[in-house]
């Protein structure tokens, strides 16, 4: 077992390299994903989506970490610089940035294994025996010792991290069936029809996109994948099926007792605007889903220079109020109200202001007698005072992006006339 050996041992000796893949587009996240990649946006009034991988990286004991950026990656890129050079290199310790280098040929990176495939020499020329390929755009935490761990008594030449979903849910991901080992025998990537779980009609097993593969294998499967014109260049829809029936490809399930976390079985992916905007008013709830209170698995994220929150009176005299919210350092209610919303750092609520079920990033000022409702707010935007967003459909539509389930997304920068 991983946490009875010391995790941190157990992989540095096993010499895992780390591979997150962090240059999706996030088009389903537009406008939050106009000029930032999908990992480097905002989350919880605190973090970016990359700090919770990372984070899990850093608690596992993984320190030789390569992460693959591409779409707009300036600020990715700032925010690894700034809150994530933590590891010593004269110790074999890194987190290395590596954009498309066009090694292979003239394209960008097609597909989640031709990412991998165009930075074979970095896999070469690396100790590690051991690879595990991880998403950069998911919530939750997650032990990966105790995954390689598992890997490695199990003797298999791929581990596909798994979670259960409901059968509504399951046609978004690679969808598996597993024998009494854990083996898995059939594998389907998002299909229109998913199988249920034996005798649970209700529930599909599925692909978690993190995978753990024997390092002198996986550089095998990726040439030979290359030169395949029909293939797609993606772990799901080509390299894991054509395995199952030819090597020892074993399924984790997520959310058990094994590592060290506390196991809440928390996973989302924040790939829409409404997934993400759920995912951030889930840590509003009484208990939430996600637990970030965790005393030896604090989510780590770059701090900037901010002075102390607080609340104070407006110029009316009267005090400001905020309930069940999460506020970031350096923000400032002035005789405002925020009820249920998640403000981050350098927000300014002035009076008789109201601020209900939203999401505000850095450097937003809501002006005098204000409202804003179920919306979200891209950083350095100044609310006019009086300005009403959320309570207009069509007036809201022709200024602004509406998600399906009606929240309204304030762009970066958004001027108003």
């Amino acid at each position: 077992m991983a946490h009875d050996l010391g995790i941190e041992g157990v992989l540095m000796s096993d010499l895992t390299l780390t591979i997150l893949l962090a240059g999706g587009s996030g088009s389903r996240l537009l406008p939050l994903t106009a000029d930032r990649a999908k990992p480097a946006v905002p989350f919880g009034g605190k973090y970016r989506v990359i700090d919770f991988t990372l984070t899990n990286c850093l608690h596992s004991g993984l320190r030789r970490i390569l992460v693959l950026t591409q779409y707009k990656s300036h600020s990715l890129h700032k925010h690894l610089r700034d809150g994530w050079s933590i590891f010593n290199p004269e110790c074999g310790e890194y987190i290395t940035v590596v954009p498309p280098q066009m090694r292979t040929g003239a394209s960008w990176y097609a597909g989640t294994a031709d990412a991998i495939n165009q930075n074979l020499f970095l896999l070469e020329r690396n100790e590690a025996d051991k690879i595990l390929i991880l998403a950069a755009d998911h919530i939750y935490r997650m032990d990966y010792a105790a995954l390689v761990a598992a890997h490695t008594e199990t003797g298999a030449d791929l581990t596909v991290a798994c979670m259960k979903v409901p059968i509504g849910e399951a046609s978004a991901f690679g969808v598996m069936a597993i024998d009494g080992s854990s083996r898995i025998i059939e594998f389907q990537e998002k299909p229109e029809q998913p199988k249920s779980m034996p005798g649970d009609p209700g529930t599909a097993l599925v692909s978690m996109g993190i995978y753990v593969f024997t390092k002198d294998l996986l550089i095998e499967q990726l040439r030979a994948d290359s030169v395949r014109e029909d293939s797609s260049h993606d772990f799901g829809k080509d390299l894991i099926p054509g395995m199952i029936h030819t090597h020892k490809v074993y399924a984790y399930e997520f959310g058990g007792a094994r590592g060290r976390v506390t196991p809440d079985r928390y996973w989302r992916d924040v790939g829409s605007l409404d997934a993400y905007y759920e995912a951030n008013m889930d840590l509003l709830k009484p208990v939430p889903p996600l637990n970030l209170y965790q005393d030896d698995w604090a989510i780590r994220t770059y701090h900037g220079q901010n002075p102390p929150a607080r609340m104070v009176p407006g110029e009316n005299g009267k005090d400001g109020l905020m309930t069940n919210s999460i506020m970031g350092a350096g923000t400032v209610i002035i005789g405002g109200i925020v009820r249920h919303s998640i403000l981050a750092s350098r927000v300014h609520i002035h009076e008789e202001a109201v601020v209900e079920d939203s999401i505000l990033f850095d450097h937003v000022t809501v002006g005098k007698g204000a409202r804003l409702r179920r919306c979200i707010v891209d950083k350095h935007v100044d609310i006019p005072p009086g300005e009403m967003i959320g309570f207009d459909t069509d007036r809201d539509r022709q200024r602004f992006t509406l998600s399906d389930r009606g929240i309204v997304v304030v762009p970066e920068d958004y001027r108003f006339e």
